[in-house]
């Protein structure tokens, strides 16, 4: 094992609400316990009184602040962590991180953000950059492009052809994001997508389509692991979190199996990810037509039942912080 931190700044997930629910508290207390067994002193920043981790005494440290870049930087710069953790607060701690980076906090304090880089954050949170690599991976994304404002958004539905999906970059749980049937209803999506985030991704509407999840971990040597698969009980829709998933997939045949399995493998390991990630697949049930749809670099939501439940049993919280330093 490489030589470990001596101290480490932990983002929590804050309120609980869709994309960083009560599940962020069951990895940040994992990835806790984890640290404190390697003999790591543990700074948890979390506002939300009502969770595990901000049990007294489970963090060596905890703030019940907001996890915003002000009042980490002031956290930061009073404690003088070693290292810090982004990917056990959902899109809160996500963005957060890639605030403080672009403003230069985390080389001002010298402090090192384990497990993924935050340059993949950014090419897998941004819509845009997303599909642009994932294209130059030679694989399919849905057709689409990033539209800043109502007037570049009315252009490429156009372009694409009704219906569209909208997706918002940089959102929790899929905020902000719809399907417009005509222009009418992408002018009431669009308005009320901007006030969220500030790119959507407009892209061509795979109605039918399975959604399948692929749940792999690496780590810094590039060794990966597969743990599970999932797949949505119901045909796409706007966010993973509307439907019942099933652990592991019950309508795949050996051949689509491996073949997003590998498909997985090669994503992770393109974006460089230390650590657990989810990704997500539109699969045609009736040709093998696959398109590539997010992958998430954080200890997402549908991770946490598997390794609670009888399905892995694998501890994959702690793995994906000690995946950061091995």
């Amino acid at each position: 094992m490489k030589d470990l931190p001596n101290k480490v700044l932990i983002l929590g997930s804050g309120a609980l609400k869709i994309g960083q629910a009560g599940e962020f508290d069951y990895s940040g207390s994992q990835a806790i316990k984890a640290l404190k067994e390697e003999g790591v002193k543990t700074i948890l920043v979390n506002p939300n009184i009502a969770t595990i981790q901000t049990t007294e005494g489970f963090a060596d440290t905890i703030y019940f602040l907001p996890v915003n870049p002000s009042f980490v930087e002031k956290i930061i710069a009073k404690e003088k962590p070693d290292g810090i953790l982004l990917g056990f607060g959902g899109q809160t701690a996500l963005n957060c991180g890639l605030e403080m980076e672009k403003t230069g906090v985390f080389k001002k304090y010298k402090v090192k953000v384990l497990g993924t880089p935050i340059a993949s954050i950014d090419q897998t949170e941004s819509r845009k950059l997303f599909a642009r690599h994932i294209k130059a991976l030679g694989l399919k994304v849905p057709k689409s492009q990033v539209a800043y404002n109502l007037t570049s958004a009315i252009k490429v539905a156009k372009k694409i052809g009704y219906p569209v999906m909208c997706r918002g970059g940089y959102s929790l749980g899929g905020q902000g994001s719809n399907i417009a049937e005509g222009q009418k209803e992408l002018e009431k999506v669009i308005a009320r997508a901007l006030s969220f985030t500030p790119e959507i991704l407009i892209e061509e509407y795979l109605a039918g389509f399975k959604e399948i999840e692929y749940e792999v971990v690496r780590d810094s040597s590039d060794n990966c692991i597969v743990v599970c698969n999932m797949e949505n009980f119901d045909p796409m829709g706007i966010h993973t979190g509307e439907s019942i998933v099933i652990a592991p997939s019950q309508t795949l045949n050996n051949e689509e199996y491996y073949l997003l399995r590998r498909l997985a493998i090669e994503v992770i390991r393109h974006f460089k990810i230390v650590g657990e990630c989810n990704i997500q697949f539109a699969l045609n049930p009736n040709a093998l037509i696959i398109a590539l749809l997010k992958s998430t670099p954080d200890c997402p939501g549908p991770l946490l039942w598997p390794q609670k439940s009888l399905v892995t049993r694998w501890p994959l919280s702690p793995l994906n912080w000690l995946s950061a330093t091995t």
